[in-house]
């Protein structure tokens, strides 16, 4: 009888700890999701900037349409991208396809800018410089909220990962996320130092 009252507690005790265990996967999924419904508001007000953005720049750079129609297509990709990762925040594929995408349109963004210095009507009209502003302040805020993301997907990574985590884990078809990193081609370059 003593031995049936050990298995019983010993059963009982890994119940506990694999329901315990699930609801923490739980936990740490939604948090994931939460951290990306926070990215998904400063994405969504970005994209809605840039419409605006263009419109202004529009009378100024008539001769720069090929850059406005491609910032207007890497802002569609973006939010093609965006909507898709909201169906699963915890889906890989789909943070690696918004993080690319959100890098196309930074550097297209970029380009937008850069051209925008050859038109000093332009540089000094109070909207551009508005909606520069703007922008400048959603990415920061993005920048604050995808590192906010990355540290909870860090956590739920760990959590699916982690001996005997793992188990339960693949029972239930808790899958690793996937980091959201916004590819900058400019970062990755080395800066050009010259003292003449």
């Amino acid at each position: 009888m003593t031995s049936f009252l050990i298995f019983l507690a010993v059963l009982a005790i890994i119940v506990f700890w694999a329901i315990a265990m699930y609801n923490r996967l739980v936990n740490e999924r939604n948090r994931v999701r939460n951290g990306f419904a926070q990215i998904d508001v400063q994405l969504t007000r970005r994209y809605d900037l840039i419409p605006n953005l263009v419109e202004a720049v529009k009378g100024y750079m008539k001769h720069e349409r090929e850059t406005l129609e491609a910032v207007i297509t890497a802002r569609n990709n973006a939010v093609s991208s965006l909507d898709a990762a909201k169906v699963d925040p915890a889906n890989a594929e789909a943070i690696k396809k918004l993080g690319a995408s959100e890098g196309a349109l930074g550097s297209i963004l970029g380009r937008l800018f850069a051209l925008s210095e050859a038109y000093p009507d332009l540089k000094a009209n109070e909207n551009m410089m508005q909606f520069q502003e703007e922008l400048a302040s959603t990415e920061n805020k993005v920048a604050f909220a995808r590192q906010a993301f990355n540290d909870t997907v860090l956590s739920y990574n760990n959590t699916v990962e982690n001996f005997p985590n793992n188990f339960i884990a693949g029972m239930f078809s808790f899958d690793s996320a996937s980091f959201l990193d916004i590819e900058a081609p400019e970062v990755r370059e080395a800066p050009e130092v010259s003292f003449t």
